[in-house]
């Protein structure tokens, strides 16, 4: 599976869930949401994701119970418990369920954000390395920032990622399959163009000579 960060956010409050998912994706990462905990577990079925932040008190099926599914099951995906009881004792249970982090509400966004990427770099995937140079392109996947022959890249959170996607696969052909399941939400359509589009404004970014090529019948690659 290519590098990339996917979240789900398990929320019940509509207005905070999305507020949540918008920072995120400002931020870099594929998000999805969801409101309650069996829609989370239906959805951690389905799809891989790096990291679940995962409100405790979710209706239907209760957080804890979603915490302690995962564990069970042995999976991969890292867990950021949030909750408004910031005692010891609720800290201490919510990380006993299974947990791998802990965060009290109301919290700073920057936190959150920084929370998500360390937990991303513990989870079992291979971890991203923090610099990835090759054809005279140069990505800082912690930075965030991108130049090519010492030109900053002004690039979209989106393009980013697929670019470093790419540079990931070193010189292998990437399918416009792995680059949505990657770098887009599970409710992107498939037959929208994303990629494509995507793809033609990241190339024009890197300008010439060209770096991305199509691979016809198979994909794209550096």
């Amino acid at each position: 599976m290519m590098n990339g960060m996917r979240v789900l956010v398990a929320e019940d409050e509509a207005d905070l869930a999305a507020l949540l998912a918008t920072g995120l994706r400002r931020a870099g990462f594929a998000v999805d949401t969801v409101h309650a905990g069996d829609d989370a577990l239906e959805r951690l079925a389905l799809y891989e994701y790096d990291v679940l932040v995962l409100d405790r008190d979710l209706p239907r099926v209760h957080g804890d119970d979603v915490a302690r599914r995962l564990v069970a099951e042995g999976s991969p995906t890292r867990i950021l418990m949030l909750t408004a009881a910031t005692t010891t004792e609720d800290r201490v249970t919510g990380l006993d369920l299974g947990a791998d982090d802990y965060l009290g509400k109301p919290f700073e966004f920057p936190e959150l954000v920084s929370r998500v990427r360390a937990l991303r770099r513990r989870s079992a995937r291979p971890a991203l390395p923090p610099l990835l140079e090759r054809y005279g392109l140069r990505v800082d996947t912690a930075r965030r920032t991108a130049t090519r022959d010492g030109r900053d890249l002004d690039l979209s959170p989106k393009e980013f990622t697929v670019l470093q996607i790419l540079l990931e696969a070193d010189g292998a052909a990437v399918s416009a399959e792995e680059l949505l399941d990657r770098a887009w939400d599970a409710h992107t359509d498939p037959f929208t163009g994303a990629v494509r589009v995507c793809m033609s404004k990241l190339r024009a970014k890197l300008a010439e000579p060209a770096l991305i090529t199509t691979v016809q019948g198979v994909g794209y690659r550096l």
